[in-house]
Parts: structure tokens; sequence; C-alpha cells
């Protein structure tokens, strides 16, 4: 939790997947970029009265896509994933602190093929807004990244030219559209 003036009015923020994206990029082979998204997926964030911020969310890892469906099946195995054993990845932040008006460093606990660990992410706050239907919306972009060793997915091959079949480092893009409770 944290306390800090926040671009986001005080409410409770629950995602909205129809107008949201969890997505992620890795290198294939250390020469091209791979992108993903996970279609199922929900979040919070909870802004209140004295500036206490907080923010959890909840990935489906069986809802993983990439275009590829060998490519999805191997990703839902127990070499990534492992989405039979471990078929969530959950965020819960423990600290949230401002940038700017704008942007935010969010810091929080991470769990992925059964791991947690602690990573801090970036938040830039785009603006509220009324839809046609009565309802506030506010706009984020969050950008991070991991390495994904950190948490046992440790699937590799190793090339002749000295690169690998996967990078460890996954680049996090989530586009986030958050409807007031």
């Amino acid at each position: 939790m944290a306390t800090a003036t926040t671009a986001v009015p005080t409410g409770t923020w629950n995602v909205d997947p129809s107008h949201s994206k969890v997505g992620f990029a890795v290198k294939h082979l250390g020469i091209a970029t791979v992108r993903g998204e996970f279609s199922k997926f929900e979040g919070k964030l909870d802004v209140a009265e004295d500036g206490t911020v907080t923010a959890s969310g909840t990935v489906e890892t069986a809802s993983v896509n990439t275009s590829e469906d060998a490519r999805d099946e191997h990703l839902r195995s127990a070499d990534f994933f492992d989405a039979e054993a471990n078929p969530q990845i959950t965020f819960t932040s423990t600290e949230i602190k401002a940038v700017d008006d704008e942007t935010f460093e969010i810091t929080g606990n991470l769990t992925i093929h059964g791991v947690t660990n602690p990573i801090t992410l970036k938040a830039e706050v785009s603006d509220t807004e009324q839809d046609p239907w009565g309802n506030t919306r506010v706009g984020l972009e969050v950008t991070g990244s991991l390495s994904r060793g950190d948490y046992g997915m440790k699937f590799n091959q190793a090339l002749g030219s000295g690169n690998v079949m996967v990078s460890d480092k996954v680049k996090l893009a989530l586009d986030i559209s958050a409807v007031k409770a």
C-alpha cells in the first residue's frame, strides 16, 4: 500500500477485459520478438480517501495466445506456465509511489509457475472519461520486465551461434481500461 497523490479518483476500479490487454514479448532465437497475450484476466485498483492505493490482478495461464497453436500448447506445458498445476498468475501490490502527476511505480508480489517474486512496474495514467453508458473509466499503460528463470521457467535450447531459442528476459505490456465500481 502507499499514500500518494494520484491521478486516479478515489474508489474501486475494476479492469474491463473487453477493452484491456495483458501482453508480453520475448526474443526468439535472439533475433525476432514474439508477442503474446492472455485472453482471460481480471484486476482491481482501490484508491482510498486517505490516498492509500492498492492494485491486484489475476491471469488465467491457459488463456495464453501467441497466434501459433503449437507454441501456445508448449507454453501451457510444464516447460513454461504448467497451466494444469498453476492455473493462474497473480499480482498484489505492496507499494505504489508517484513519480510525477501521471506516472507511478507499482511494486508488488508476482506469482508465476508457483514462484513468487517482487517486481516493480511502471504505470502511466492516461485520463478518466465517462463512457456513453454513464460509467466512469480510467486508462493506464503498465510496463515492466522479468526474468522467466526467476519463476522456474528454465526451458531453453542453445544455438550454434551462441544465442538461445527463448530469451530469459520477458517484457510486460498491459493496456488497461478500468471502470469505477
